[in-house]
């Protein structure tokens, strides 16, 4: 008997969905699926460019500062002339923008004619963002003078505005693409329940996605990644003897697929976030050298 897809949005999603997928969404946000991101701070607004293609970071392109941020972009005002002239400056013909806002959606489709995107992957991007903002534009800024910032802006500017910025979009990119395979993932793990036992709730969705490969590939067609039975412990033993009561419930190309992304995600980011913790020390360090220069030039 032959495989047999399951319901669209599991694991066995068909072929021919999973390969036009990126291609379709490319195409609906327009400028090759790469979007510009309208980030707003406590003391102004920043674009970002951030590509629709798998693992691509975001890159700043822009910050500028508003002394009155609250009548840049609301209802009452629509769009303050520096925020238009900011977005017009890097909008490409037919590109989105990706706001944080539901209602800035409104205001500058209205007031730019501007496609506008606000939806959950784009609040990930700014939860992504927000936590980094502290090193975009550092706390405090528009209580402090154009020469007292000057020091930090010049030391730091390239490692801040681009590596750091660029190496967290990277671990947010990588996270969304193992994040993306959890419903699927988690619903194979109610088959492993119900055949074989095994409560796998509690597992990552890598290691689940391991098991499901074991299932699916129980001659060892394909490498896994780690030491098998010491992942699984006593499990290890359940899968490998019960890999033939699994033949037909999951696409196995699917599976592959899914399990390929995530391994390769999983990798990026380790390499990603031992980059990003040598950046943020090298940044600290400067910053801590230019303060206290700062000092010793005041005495």
């Amino acid at each position: 008997m032959g495989e047999k897809p399951i319901a669209k949005g599991k694991v066995a999603v068909e072929e021919e969905e999973y390969e036009d997928r990126d291609d379709d969404d490319g195409a609906q946000l327009g400028n090759g699926g790469v979007i510009l991101v309208l980030f707003e701070t406590p003391t102004g607004f920043a674009l970002f460019l951030r590509p629709h293609a798998l693992m691509h970071p975001v890159w700043l392109k822009d910050f500028q500062a508003f002394e009155d941020k609250a009548s840049a972009l609301s209802l009452d005002t629509g769009v303050s002339e520096q925020l238009a002239g900011m977005i017009r400056r890097f909008i490409c013909p037919g590109q989105t923008l990706a706001v944080g806002k539901q209602e800035y959606v409104t205001i500058i489709q209205s007031n730019l004619g501007i496609k506008c995107l606000w939806n959950a992957e784009v609040m990930e991007l700014m939860w992504g963002l927000n936590n980094l903002k502290e090193h975009l534009v550092p706390a405090g800024k528009s209580e402090l003078s154009k020469e007292d910032c000057l020091p930090m802006c010049e030391g730091m500017k390239f490692t801040l505005n681009k590596s750091i910025i660029e190496t967290t979009g990277l671990l947010y990119e990588t996270d969304y693409h193992v994040r993306k395979h959890g419903e699927s993932m988690r619903y194979a793990g109610k088959h492993l329940k119900k055949i074989s036992g095994i409560n796998a709730e509690d597992w990552d969705l890598l290691k689940l996605a391991t098991a499901i490969m074991m299932l699916c590939y129980p001659n060892g067609e394909y490498k896994l990644v780690g030491n098998l039975p010491e992942l699984f412990g006593d499990d290890y033993s359940k899968l490998v003897d019960d890999a033939p009561k699994y033949k037909g419930i999951f696409r196995k190309l699917s599976c592959l697929r899914a399990y390929a992304e995530m391994v390769r995600s999983r990798r990026i980011r380790s390499k990603a976030a031992r980059r990003l913790d040598s950046l943020v020390t090298a940044a600290e360090r400067i910053y801590d050298e230019a303060q206290q220069a700062r000092v010793i030039k005041q005495e």
